[in-house]
């Protein structure tokens, strides 16, 4: 699998696995603490070829993607679960531990979720649905967000990111649904 867009990873241990898993190019941030030349490194790929951000799914992996995302409008994501980036018998947590076939649907499924329409999701939708001001709303954006692959959110970035993806109303219901019939 070629993927045309380079994708911006932590550090070298991902770009191996990366590499292992697909033809890409990256680009490695070396950490939150990521520079100015890097993000002009970053803004001018996105001017080229376009930019993925495929970041560990913490809270520095987090931070890294808003980093970006605000400095440089316009990029997709890729996301993978907790549970997809450990791997057995291993300490830590990130993209280095995925597998090969994780990596690479995550990479697919960016493409799927930019195919689809813009999205026309409102906060009252997310408020009837439970995924804002219920008991269980946090525990349910975090399986949407598994579901839709837009990583979790909390309740005011969730309307943000389903608009950011292009998530479908009706991908969005059929998410909830199936959400709603796990309880």
């Amino acid at each position: 699998m070629k993927i045309k867009e380079i994708i911006v990873v932590e550090g070298k241990d991902d770009t191996a696995a990366i590499k292992k898993a697909v033809d890409a190019d990256t680009i490695e941030t070396s950490g939150s603490a990521i520079n100015k030349e890097t993000l002009e490194l970053i803004k001018h790929a996105q001017k080229t070829r376009g930019v993925i951000i495929f970041t560990d799914p913490d809270y520095p992996g987090q931070r890294i993607r808003s980093i970006v995302s605000d400095y440089v409008p316009g990029c997709k994501h890729a996301f993978i679960s907790k549970e997809e980036a450990v791997r057995n018998g291993k300490k830590g947590l990130g993209i280095e531990h995925a597998t090969r076939e994780v990596i690479q649907k995550a990479l697919q499924d960016v493409k799927e979720v930019y195919e689809e329409s813009v999205s026309d999701i409102t906060k009252d939708d997310l408020i009837d649905a439970g995924l804002i001001g219920h008991s269980k709303a946090s525990e349910r954006r975090e399986k949407i967000g598994k579901l839709l692959k837009i990583g979790y959110t909390n309740g005011k970035q969730l309307e943000k990111r389903l608009q950011m993806f292009h998530i479908s109303k009706e991908a969005f219901i059929e998410a909830v649904r199936k959400v709603l019939m796990e309880e």
